[in-house]
């Protein structure tokens, strides 16, 4: 059994990482390493383990590798650290904040002998492991576009829409400082989209729109050629419904090919295939999967070989992208402002 040591522990940590942990029969939750002091009494009781506030203690706890959940802007000096002290890690999405932490946490690992993995658990989603054997029996003949949609309001522009005055959600705040929507989440459906045609992204074009008050659009659309010529439109939002009362969400994933379509919609629960022989209709499940991606994580672990862990490179090129499409948007819309 492995033991980890956590860094960061918010909210996809306890709702994602911690009881697909808790629920392995290969891991041992045995260290948190929580920099804010006021949470430690908060955090040891909650998960009944060691937590540190200073990394040399942590990192001496007998852990065997390190899961870094905190906030995208830690993830470089977090990964450094872990490198330091020779522990493999598996790191949340973003995985750095540009191409060039993002170079350097790959090399540092590389350099100590260490696996660093990117947490795109969604690859993991029995949906995507579907998808991806249709795509390469070519069940729906030659893929030629991906339509990719995640639009929603990351939890509301405020804490309680009814409560005056409105405190602003700090997550969806957070995110929106971070990079928006695109660096958030998109790089999911990125990384979906190179995995699934096994085709890597020659050529991008972005447009955006603003709807809240901040640098990074809220509303963008992402087109990639790939290299085998495939074209993938990505649609994301985190100001979709972000004041209205009653919310709603569209999460679709469509491949459309020479010989058919597969369809999934998360809202309607479908997750079909349509072709020339005919429709079937597959066992609907959400598009997360963190146990089967810890599963793969202590396969590497115990092999020492990537298998089908996404790696360090993986995140590098998804967050690439991403903020190459959100810049250039930031750049053309503060250009477009400044000559109003």
């Amino acid at each position: 059994m492995f033991k980890l040591g956590l860094m960061g522990c918010g909210v996809v940590a306890n709702y994602g990482h911690i009881p697909s942990i808790l629920n392995s029969s290969k891991f041992e939750l045995v260290a948190i390493y929580e920099p804010v002091v006021s949470r430690k009494e908060e955090l040891q009781k909650k998960h009944n383990v060691q937590v540190f506030s200073d990394v040399e203690p942590f990192f001496q706890s007998g852990i065997d590798a390190v899961v870094i959940t905190s906030p995208a802007p830690f993830h470089y000096q977090n990964v450094r650290d872990a490198a330091r002290y020779g522990k493999h890690v598996l790191c949340e999405k973003p995985l750095a904040m540009d191409d060039k932490e993002a170079a350097e946490m790959i090399t540092i690992m590389q350099e100590a002998g260490l696996m660093l993995f990117t947490a795109f658990d969604y690859r993991f989603s029995p949906i995507s492991q579907k998808i991806k054997t249709i795509v390469e029996n070519k069940s729906i003949g030659e893929v030629r576009s991906l339509r990719l949609s995640y639009i929603w309001n990351n939890h509301g522009k405020y804490v309680n829409h009814d409560q005056v005055p409105h405190q602003v959600n700090i997550r969806r705040a957070n995110r929106m400082i971070e990079g928006g929507p695109m660096v958030d989440c998109g790089v999911h459906q990125i990384d979906l989209a190179r995995w699934w045609l096994n085709s890597d992204v020659q050529l991008q074009h972005s447009e955006g729109a603003w709807v809240d008050d901040y640098e990074a659009p809220d509303h963008m659309y992402l087109h990639m050629t790939h290299a085998n010529e495939v074209h993938t439109m990505l649609e994301i939002s985190y100001s979709y419904c972000f004041t209205a009362k009653e919310p709603v969400s569209h999460f679709i994933y469509e491949l459309i090919g020479t010989d058919g379509i597969i369809r999934y919609d998360r809202e309607s629960r479908l997750f079909e295939m349509r072709n020339s022989t005919g429709t079937t209709r597959f066992p609907f499940t959400r598009e997360k999967n963190f146990h089967g991606m810890y599963d793969a994580f202590a396969l590497s672990l115990e092999t020492g070989q990537t298998g089908d862990m996404p790696t360090g490179l993986d995140g590098l090129i998804a967050t690439r992208i991403a903020r190459r499409a959100t810049n250039e948007l930031i750049q053309k819309h503060a250009h477009l402002q400044k000559n109003e």
